[in-house]
């Protein structure tokens, strides 16, 4: 698949680390450090602008290594970068540690996934069909 990306960073394109990988390596683009201390949250720019097309979006993932190794995680994730989206992506992180942490311009701090989406159309109906778990939620399945 190909997609149309303006790149305003001074860093590469997001990339694959292996042939299996199913994200991208996406990298911050700053012009001076972001501290983020314990408990808070901050916007971090990427310089990356997309063409996703129609039927696809880019899924914004937390990078493993920073989720346990530092405590560092991706609000609102898997974020969503819809098709009709042109802005700038910039990723939303949160240090979920004790200590403070620091973004440097060119760290890796997220993963990206390309990712096929189905349209819904609904159908109103007055009754669902049974299932044998039924409305059972939140751990009902392991309760045996």
């Amino acid at each position: 698949m190909k997609i149309r990306i303006v790149n305003k960073s001074g860093h590469d394109l997001p990339e694959y680390s292996t042939i299996a990988s199913a994200g991208m390596d996406v990298r911050a683009n700053l012009e001076k450090d972001v501290i983020i201390s314990p408990g808070k949250r901050a916007l971090i720019p990427t310089g990356l602008y997309l063409e996703i097309p129609v039927g696809y979006e880019a899924q914004i993932r937390p990078r493993s290594g920073l989720a346990i190794n530092k405590g560092i995680s991706i609000l609102n994730s898997p974020g969503t970068i819809d098709s009709d989206y042109r802005g700038e992506v910039c990723i939303i992180m949160i240090n979920l540690s004790e200590e403070d942490f620091v973004i440097r311009d060119g760290d890796r701090i997220c993963q990206m996934v390309i990712s096929k989406h189905e349209r819904a159309e609904w159908i109103k109906v007055d009754v669902l069909e049974e299932t044998e778990r039924g409305s059972g939620g939140f751990g009902h399945t392991g309760k045996k």
